[in-house]
Order: structure tokens, then C-alpha cells, then sequence
């Protein structure tokens, strides 16, 4: 006991001088690096490494960073965070080891370097039940990390095609017509319109239609994301590049869409210092990510998007010219709804589906006072406005047919009806049968109809004959009714839309009315 120190703090230098001189007589080999980074010293032990690393002798390996020498260690890692790694698995070109990684501390308690140890060279043989193990775990990481990635891939892929941009309006026909052309080029696309036009419908289409389409669609809203967040969620950060960082660093959006599409919404509200780093990566398709000095090289083809009038704002210094000219390479403007009102009808049945399969009630139809009503509205908020109201109607009533009270437009169902009962008298001038065609309508069947009395001796035509007459003319009155819109001629027929369109193949004369 008499050579045992006294005092705790000598016990622990005595224990802790023990425990490395036993780690070093055991070690295969050792090596020193100081806070630079840099080799300064190899044991004899681990020169017999160096071939393996492809060096010839010490002169070549001591004085290099160690980075550059051992792949895949971790030694600078330790000497920046300070923490000792004592037990890890290295492998690279020259094998698999069992190592011990040390931060060196001065006397002051500043690291000035670090030592790593090779515990053992050969690990696999004498650790089989550890590398087992370590073996399974990396596997289960692997494959978890490609189930990851490839579900990341799915959800980022377009949603929408060209056709789903609704409407056969000569409007609506010129934006899928630019759209189809813009696709095939990898040049930088603006979306102009309102607020609810589709601008990120369109965005995702040109993607689905491009040749990125298997590679991701990534979407930023510039105004959803706040100022101080907006550089890193771009370009990304740098493992610690500032207090609460991730450790492992964090891809931006441009690197998460490499070899893809980036769309950018609201781009009129991008911050001016911001508007010059952007400019720089659509110029050069290159980046560095923020806190770090490296520069990454990018394959992204961009879309973006507003409801401001850039045009103006560069007039009023207010957003970068230079930078509405690179985005400003192919435009496309989407009508505003007021502007394409006879697109309103296809809409409303497309919307009024989707709402039913997506509340899982029964679909509900909607009358012709209510659509014409609803074609009277200016819809300052566009579609998305529209399915708003229709959502609204459709949920919070009973009714399976949708009429203008439902939307609040009493004074509008009103306008509409006394349209549709002058346009009933001006059939009847014009031959149509006038006391037959609303009871039609009402029953959705031929019940009211009675044809005049004849004579024996006239000529009577046959059944068929009488039954394509009244067919003709009921489809003509009901194009009369509704201005010529054929979805609401459809509906008030009670038949399909594909329907109609067999009998007006049928009726060539009526497609123009």
C-alpha cells in the first residue's frame, strides 16, 4: 500500500498513465495529429500500414492532413468537438480495424491535437460475434436509408398533368399549348396570374411532361417561409454552421432537387439580398451551402411563380432586373375565371366529383339557374374561390341537387330563371313546342308529351320517325336555354355529357347552336 498515492488526484494520473501505457504496448500501431489537422508522428507499428495506403514511407504520409491519408476517419472530428471516440470500427482500402481515437489536451485544458490508436488490425477474426452484428446493423441502416429515400422520391414527384388543367376555352387551350411547348426545353419558366389560377398546377404538369419528370418536383413557397430561415432552406447549411445547428448539416432545396425541378411560388416576395444569391445559381447552376466555403455544382431546371406584377416592381427598384430577365425566359400567363367563364360548367363537374370522393358522400348535381348564376360572378379569388363555394354548398346541404340559394344568390336565381322563361317563349315563336319541353324537363322523360290528333287519312309517321323529331327538338330548346353551354344542356336533359355528344354527332345541324 506504501506505493499507492495518498491523494485521489495522483491516483487518477497514476490510473490514467497505466491504462495508456498498456493501450500502447497492445496497440498496432498509433499515430499523432496536432490542431491543424496534420500528421505529426506514426508509431513503427503503423508504418507497416502505409503501403496499404498507398504511401512508400513515413516522409510521404507525416505532414499531410489526416483527412487526406486515412479515409474515413474521424480524428478531426474529435479535435474539433473535443470528445474522445474510444471504440470504433475503421475500414477503408487498407482493411477493417478496431480503433481508439483521443482528444490531447494542453495545460491550459485546450485540445492541441489528438491520438489515434489501432487496437486491432484484424478485428473480423478475433471479434466475430461484435462484426456480426455490426454487419446486420449496417445492412438494416442501408436498406432503411433506401426505403427513405425512395419514398422522399415518391412524394415528390408532379401530381398533376397538362390535362388536368381544365378547360376548353380558347384561353385555357393557349395556356396547355404554351405549357406542352415550355416542357420540352430545360429554360427557366414564369407563371403570371391571380391568386387561385393554377399556377402550381401548371408547374407540376410542365415537370410531368418534361424529361426530369422521374427525378423530384421540390416546391418552396416564398411567402409561407420566414426572412431569416429563407438562405438556408435555399442553398442549405453546413454541419455547425452556427449555434443549433444540425451537427450533420442539412441539404437545401436546390440539392434536394438536383436533376429535377424547383418551383418557386411567390417569387415577387423574395427578399432583395436574397434575390442576387439566386441570380448567381441560375447563371452558374452552382452554390455554397451557408458556413461552408465549398462550392456545390447543381442540375436544376427552375419554374417560378407569382400574382405580382413583377414588370412594376423593377420599375419601382423594388425587385432585380437582372433577375426578371433570367426568370422571365418563357412566360405564361393563366386567364383569370371572369375571363373564361365558359370553362365554369366542365369545372363545376370536375370539382363537384373530386369533393364527392373525397368526402365519401354521394355526388350532387347542380342546376341550371345555380350555373348560370355562378357564371355571373366576377370570382375574384378563381378557382380556388370557386371550389371553396361549391365545397361550402355541398357539404352543409341535404339536397342532391345544388340550387342558387345554396351559394346565397337569391337575386341571381331570379335574373336566371326569367333568362331561361324568355328563352321558352322565344322557342315557342320559332316552332318549338312549348307546353311539352318544360314538363319534359321537369320529369326527365317523354310522359307529357302528347303529339296533335290526326286524321285517318293523313299520313302518319312512324314510331322511330316521331320519337327523333321530338329528340331533336328537345336538344335544340335545351341549347337554346343555356346559351349553347352543353354541360348545362347535359344535365338539364338528364343525360351525360358524352351523351349529347353522340346525338349532336347525330344532329350535325344542332353542334352550332
Amino acid at each position: 500500500m506504501n506505493d499507492i498515492p495518498q491523494d485521489a488526484e495522483a491516483v487518477l494520473r497514476l490510473a490514467a498513465q497505466s491504462m495508456f501505457d498498456v493501450l500502447a504496448s497492445t496497440a498496432q500501431g498509433a499515430m499523432v495529429v496536432n490542431r491543424a489537422h496534420r500528421v505529426v508522428w506514426i508509431s513503427e507499428g503503423y508504418k507497416r500500414f502505409l503501403p496499404a495506403l498507398g504511401f512508400r514511407d513515413e516522409s510521404e504520409f507525416v505532414g499531410r492532413r489526416v483527412e487526406e491519408v486515412v479515409p474515413n476517419t474521424l480524428m478531426a472530428q474529435v479535435i474539433d468537438t473535443g470528445q474522445p471516440i474510444l471504440v470504433d470500427l475503421l475500414t477503408n482500402k487498407a482493411g477493417t480495424f478496431l480503433v481508439s481515437r483521443l482528444p490531447l489536451r494542453g495545460p491550459g485544458g485546450d485540445v492541441i491535437g489528438a491520438m489515434g490508436m489501432v487496437l486491432l488490425d484484424h478485428p473480423e477474426t478475433t471479434m466475430q460475434p461484435l462484426m456480426n452484428k455490426f454487419a446486420c446493423l449496417q445492412a438494416e441502416l442501408d436498406d432503411t436509408r433506401r426505403q427513405l429515400a425512395a419514398e422522399q422520391s415518391r412524394n415528390r414527384r408532379a401530381k398533376h398533368r397538362i390535362v388536368d388543367f381544365v378547360g376548353s376555352s380558347p384561353a385555357a387551350v393557349e395556356v396547355k399549348r404554351h405549357a406542352r411547348r415550355v416542357a420540352q426545353t430545360e429554360a427557366t419558366v414564369l407563371l403570371l396570374g391571380e391568386t387561385g389560377t393554377g399556377k402550381e398546377l401548371l408547374a407540376h404538369a410542365i415537370h410531368a411532361a418534361s424529361r426530369r419528370a422521374a427525378r423530384p418536383l421540390v416546391s418552396v413557397n416564398i411567402a409561407a417561409v420566414p426572412e431569416t430561415l429563407l438562405e438556408a432552406e435555399f442553398f442549405g447549411v453546413a454541419p455547425g454552421a452556427y449555434t443549433g445547428a444540425d451537427r450533420k448539416g442539412r441539404d437545401g432545396k436546390f440539392k434536394l432537387a438536383d436533376g429535377g425541378t424547383l418551383f418557386l411560388d411567390e417569387i415577387g416576395d423574395m427578399p432583395p439580398a436574397l434575390q442576387a444569391k439566386l441570380l448567381r445559381v441560375l447563371q452558374e447552376q452552382e452554390l455554397e451551402p451557408l458556413g461552408s466555403n465549398e462550392v456545390l455544382k447543381v442540375d436544376v431546371r427552375v419554374i417560378a411563380a407569382t400574382s405580382r406584377d413583377l414588370a412594376a416592381m423593377v420599375r419601382r427598384g423594388e425587385f432585380r432586373a437582372d433577375l426578371f430577365y433570367r426568370l422571365n425566359v418563357l412566360p405564361i400567363r393563366l386567364p383569370a375565371l371572369r375571363e373564361r367563364c365558359e370553362d365554369i360548367g366542365t369545372l363545376v363537374d370536375v370539382l363537384l366529383e373530386d369533393i364527392a370522393r373525397r368526402s365519401g358522400l354521394p355526388r350532387k348535381t347542380l342546376s341550371v339557374a345555380a350555373l348560370q348564376a355562378l357564371e355571373g360572378k366576377s370570382w375574384p379569388g378563381n378557382v380556388r374561390e370557386l371550389r371553396n363555394a361549391l365545397e361550402q354548398a355541398f357539404l352543409m346541404s341535404d339536397d342532391d341537387q345544388l340550387l342558387p340559394r345554396h351559394f346565397g344568390l337569391h337575386e341571381m336565381a331570379t335574373m336566371a330563371t326569367t333568362a331561361i322563361t324568355t328563352s321558352d317563349a322565344d322557342g315557342a315563336e320559332a316552332g318549338a313546342p312549348p307546353s311539352d319541353l318544360p314538363s319534359m324537363r321537369r320529369s326527365g322523360s317523354e310522359e307529357g308529351h302528347r303529339p296533335p290528333q290526326r286524321g285517318l287519312g293523313a299520313t302518319a309517321a312512324t314510331l322511330p320517325a316521331r320519337k327523333a323529331e321530338l329528340e331533336r327538338a328537345a336538344i335544340a330548346q335545351a341549347l337554346r336555354s343555356t346559351n349553347g353551354n352543353r354541360v348545362a344542356a347535359a344535365r338539364l336533359l338528364a343525360i351525360s355529357r358524352a351523351t349529347l355528344y353522340e346525338k349532336l354527332a347525330k344532329y350535325p345541324e344542332l353542334a352550332s347552336a
